[in-house]
């Protein structure tokens, strides 16, 4: 790129061609005021407060939008330029509201700010002042265009950050405000998703957060870590007087940026719930009663050495958590291995995402997403399947809409209609459970048209005949037969991926949560490696990850089969190794996966259990089972926040901190290990999970002197090869991206370099087609699926962030309206969704999004607890449950309803 040399306030300096007078000026220190512009918008140069002089140039011009030349001379603060940028304020401040000393942001204001600099002391100016009347109709966020100095950073950042095109302008003149369309209130707006980054980009008053625990100026900002959905996001919790206020956006943050979402920014309210656990509870005569920290941990120690020394090691098992750091995931593996004795260990990964652990680490070696969030933006051809971003990843859907802004091409697969497939170039809406058969038809059409990689196939792969020869079948003809996708889409789709330089595939838990859910992620990996999409950017097989920690939990260890590093726990060199440096005997035995957990109790086999931050009761597949296997444990701990379906149960609770109450890693879909920041100290007598864990163990009477989570960090490092060069120091600014294999190394933005795999050679998989457990029939004709919806995320968190319940307080099941009207049901009336498992109720949404015969319900609601009814049965290969497909029968209520 060229250089040009220009002067800028007698200071000589260089910088590239196009640069604008702003950015130039700031590089060497120079500060120009402005109130529209904003780094990661499109300048705009609307409000005039950044003009300054080129020499040469009659009049003043905008340093935002002017771009610096061979031989320019800028002057940035002369007499003339300060005095148009006061009376620019000045003006401002004649239609603005004088309330400064009530205003939510008061001393916190660009424009307050600006003035002060500026020397304005009065106002100059008279006149009519706007009277718009206020907008709090909804609960995060209030608008107030009386204060808004008309600057567009809100209009511009909902339309190039969010991209959802929200606000704009209407009227004209004195009258011109930023609205939704027609000027409704934001509560009434579609479009609107409350994620706050409008808030984030207000220079003043006019768009602000309502009060999470009281206002005014936070005492302090903390970095820190979402702990909501996989993505990864940084920013701020604001303190003040020990509890939290509110979030902010960080900019610094490098997944997100200034992006939010209404979870991450409005949903940690409930960090001071009042039904928060804060002392230990144990239960005596069927009732809880409060216990100190010494005889609840001593009960724990002398019940669990009981149980071990009466049946063995392998009678007690553990549920480690997604929701916590990863230092506590590794020291709760380490306690059940080196304590306890046993690998009866696992979380909720095995509910949703071990198919992706295990199928793609079958295929590539390495069971991860091999790419990252921030090559979305910039992806050609993106194909979404069995994924809902928008709503369960949202700052990942906000950078797929910022990659359709920027000319991508977008295919999605997906039973459901949902926002992305609106905007996509192909949309499939295939029948549940027919992925498989979908992939195979896109490759054989692939192949029969000469659009496969042969060249990286040969170099990189095996057992690609294996896989050809199962394709042939998969004509179009038979693919639309079973899944229902026209053949003409299905072709479409084919070539778009396959002839696309490069190209993306994302997933979730619509293509992990069936029997089938391993050869799902393999059959993917097939069609990435046909077409010699790995190994490079905008490319890749990307699993957006669950919960915020699922990733790091499965890094730490807390499965039955390795430890930290996907290190075997049966290989005898990595068994001898954890060995020495633990101190410990340890088992070199396969542990039990959480459903082998369940029905090992119910036969007697496992007779205690260690939960921490799960609740296995509401989030497993047929619930009523899993109750009865924790009612079958002769002791059971529950380590929580709150109190939950499973701890109901419990003979210990045990009170565990918030994310906000701690310090230690999360490890994002993107393998990027980062920070969580202690902002706060523990509710009540609430403690860290990891120092719970560790005064459990020195009770048992294996030591462990852990004084700070990074010492536990450290330990993991040294013991796990692929994680070597982690340390918190190291990760601290950014985060680094896994494998970090020395202490130099910058991290590994993506796998597979080149096509160079994990494993040596990627592997195709021959993988045929096979259809759900549980089918609809005469008696349940009706297909149920399940996923999340934008406004809650996590079980265990689920109903305790008031603003979120007070926007989205129950569930609501979709269903098509020619069976609405066939079964006599309009929208919002009450109806029963019945399985072979059992009933739940919920009001009805009537919908097209839906197949006819589908229903599609979240689980986030203790009032309708839908697993419940959704199937027992799992994945062949991870045992993880069929959530996506199970048969119920649906009716009307009648009557009054409870």
């Amino acid at each position: 790129m060229e250089k040009v040399n220009s002067i800028i306030d007698n200071l000589p300096m260089q910088t590239y061609k196009g640069t604008s007078v702003l950015d130039a000026a700031r590089s060497v220190g120079i500060n120009i005021p402005t109130l529209c512009h904003l780094a990661d918008l499109t300048p705009e140069g609307s409000c005039r407060v950044c003009v300054v002089e080129v020499e040469g140039v009659r009049g003043l011009v905008t340093a935002c939008t002017y771009p610096v030349s061979e031989g320019m001379i800028v002057h940035t603060n002369s007499a003339a330029i300060r005095e148009a940028r006061k009376s620019v304020v000045e003006l401002m401040l004649a239609n603005h509201p004088q309330e400064c000393l009530s205003c939510q942001r008061n001393l916190d204001c660009e424009l307050q700010a600006l003035a002060s600099t500026l020397g304005v002391r009065e106002i100059k100016y008279g006149g009519e002042r706007r009277q718009f009347a206020i907008d709090d109709s909804n609960p995060f966020i209030i608008r107030d265009n009386n204060k808004c100095i008309l600057c567009g950073r809100c209009v511009r950042v909902c339309k190039e950050v969010q991209c959802c095109n929200t606000l704009d302008w209407t009227e004209r003149g004195f009258n011109t405000k930023v609205t939704p369309a027609f000027d409704e209130d934001m509560v009434n707006t579609s479009s609107c998703v409350f994620c706050g980054t409008c808030v984030s980009a207000c220079p003043v008053g006019a768009l602000t957060e309502k009060a999470m625990n009281g206002v005014g100026r936070p005492d302090k900002k903390v970095k820190t870590t979402c702990p909501f959905c996989g993505a990864g996001c940084n920013y701020d919790l604001n303190v003040k007087d020990g509890k939290l206020i509110g979030v902010t956006s960080n900019l610094t943050s490098v997944v997100n940026g200034r992006l939010t979402c209404v979870k991450g920014r409005f949903g940690t309210d409930y960090v001071h719930s009042p039904e928060r656990l804060t002392t230990p509870l144990i239960k005596k005569n069927g009732e809880f009663v409060e216990a100190s920290w010494d005889e609840a941990l001593d009960l724990i120690s002398t019940r669990f050495t009981e149980i071990k020394n009466k049946y063995g090691s392998d009678a007690l098992a553990a549920v480690s958590s997604a929701r916590c750091v990863n230092e506590e995931n590794y020291i709760m593996q380490k306690f059940m291995r080196a304590v306890i004795g046993t690998n009866n260990v696992d979380h909720c990964a095995r509910i949703c995402h071990a198919p992706t652990v295990a199928g793609l680490a079958a295929s590539f070696g390495s069971g991860a997403m091999t790419n990252s969030i921030n090559e979305i933006s910039q992806c050609k051809v993106i194909f979404l399947i069995g994924g809902n971003p928008t709503e369960a990843h949202p700052a990942i859907g906000a950078k797929m809409r910022q990659a359709l802004r920027n000319g991508a091409k977008l295919i999605v697969a997906d039973p459901r209609r949902i926002e992305l497939a609106a905007k996509s170039h192909v949309w499939m809406q295939l029948t549940p459970g027919t992925d498989i058969a979908l992939i195979n038809g896109m490759m054989r059409i692939i192949l029969k048209n000469g659009w496969h990689d042969q060249e990286f196939i040969n170099q990189n792969t095996t057992d690609f005949a294996k896989m050809a020869e199962v394709v042939e079948k998969y004509t179009p003809e038979y693919v639309e037969e079973i899944t229902g996708v026209p053949k003409h889409l299905l072709f479409e789709a084919s070539k778009m991926y396959a002839t696309s330089e490069r190209a993306a595939i994302f997933y979730t838990l619509g293509i992990t949560e069936h029997i089938c859910g391993t050869d799902n992620v393999m059959s993917l990996a097939n069609l990435a490696m046909l077409t010699g999409n790995v190994g490079k950017l905008y490319s890749g097989v990307n699993p957006m990850r669950g919960q915020n920690n699922v990733q790091g939990s499965c890094d730490m260890g807390a499965l039955p089969n390795v430890y930290s590093g996907y290190q075997k726990v049966n290989d005898p060199q990595i068994h001898a190794k954890f060995e020495k440096a633990w101190g410990a005997k340890l088992s070199d035995k396969i542990g039990y996966m959480l459903p082998d957990m369940i029905d090992a109790s119910i036969a007697g086999k496992l007779k205690a259990m260690y939960v921490m931050g799960e609740d296995p009761i509401r989030s497993d597949g047929d619930a009523h089972h899993v109750r009865k296997g924790f009612e079958h444990l002769e002791f059971l701990v529950v380590q929580n926040i709150f109190m939950t379906e499973t701890g109901k149960l419990a003979d210990v609770i045990l009170p565990a901190a918030s994310f906000a109450e701690k310090d230690g890693t999360f490890t994002n879909c993107e393998r990027r290990v980062q920070r969580v920041r202690q902002a706060i100290d523990p509710i009540g007598n609430s403690r860290p999970d990891w120092q719970i864990i560790r005064d459990l163990s020195n009770k048992m009477g294996y030591q462990m002197s852990y004084n700070d989570p990074s010492e536990i960090m450290d330990e993991m490092a040294s013991l796990s090869p692929m994680f070597a060069g982690l340390s918190f120091k190291r990760i601290d600014k950014n985060g680094l991206q896994w494998p970090v294999p020395d202490k130099e190394h910058p991290g590994t933005q993506y796998l597979h370099v080149d096509g160079k795999f994990t494993c040596g050679l990627g592997v195709f998989k021959a993988i045929e087609h096979q259809p759900p457990a549980e089918l609809p029939d005469a008696e349940y004709p009706f297909l149920l699926t399940t996923g999340r919806i934008l406004y809650h995320y996590c079980i265990t968190t689920a109903g305790y962030s008031k603003q979120l319940t007070d926007y989205r307080p129950e569930e609501r099941a979709m269903i098509h309206p020619d069976d609405a009207k066939r079964l006599n049901i309009v929208n919002q009336d009450f109806i029963t969704v019945t399985s072979r498992r059992g009933a739940v109720q919920a009001k009805a949404w009537v919908t097209d999004d839906v197949l006819p015969g589908g229903i599609w319900m979240s689980f986030h609601y203790p009032e309708c607890p839908t697993n419940e009814i959704t199937s027992g049965c799992g994945d062949k290969v991870t045992k993880t449950y069929e959530y996506k497909v199970c048969a119920v029968k649906v009716a009307k209520v009648t009557g009054e309803y409870f």
